[in-house]
């Protein structure tokens, strides 16, 4: 689908990177509004070095050049019950863990979809991967950028969850995206 013809209400997953940034600056470009929402996991205190104040002022910075709504969104126990406890369940077992597919599937499509992305219609974030339609059916691909490529980190995807996603810089090289970047300041 073309972000042209994008239709409804869009939430981007923004992280503070330049690969979110682009997104929101593709979406702007192609006449969308979006909602960001920042997702902080990060445990803070003063025994951690997980700070996303850094991450969250960058969020900011592009919500104030586009002229949009910035939400952060505080997943931290949900991640660290669900994410970081599978991984160390799965070290006990002496199995290794994949964390990002966990946070991907419970975190960014599981508890941020339950408390708040069930009420767009949309929601983009910056994975290098590419979502096809064919027969009614939602076909997770590659991302043209082999090198780039996130498809293997959000393979437990559901027909209703890649329906609604949209990952604008799976047609893309990362090349592309920091010149996107560059251009746009």
């Amino acid at each position: 689908m073309e972000l042209q013809e994008i239709k409804g209400s869009v939430a981007v997953l923004i992280s503070g990177g330049v690969d979110s940034a682009v997104v929101v600056h593709r979406l702007c470009e192609a006449g969308i509004k979006p909602d960001l929402h920042y997702i902080k996991i990060g445990m803070e205190g003063e025994d951690s070095s997980c700070s996303a104040e850094e991450d969250i002022e960058l969020s900011q910075a592009t919500a104030r050049k586009y002229g949009l709504k910035l939400e952060v969104t505080d997943l931290q126990q949900e991640y660290w019950d669900q994410v970081v406890g599978y991984a160390v369940e799965r070290v006990k077992k002496g199995l290794t863990p994949n964390p990002d597919v966990m946070c991907n599937r419970l975190i960014k499509f599981g508890a941020f979809e339950q408390r708040i992305g069930h009420t767009y219609d949309h929601i983009a974030t910056g994975h290098y991967a590419r979502i096809e339609e064919q027969g009614g059916k939602y076909l997770l691909k590659k991302a043209a950028d082999p090198a780039k490529d996130q498809s293997y980190v959000l393979y437990s995807m559901t027909q209703k969850q890649l329906a609604r996603t949209l990952f604008p810089l799976g047609g893309m090289c990362k090349d592309e995206t920091r010149k996107i970047a560059e251009k746009s300041g």
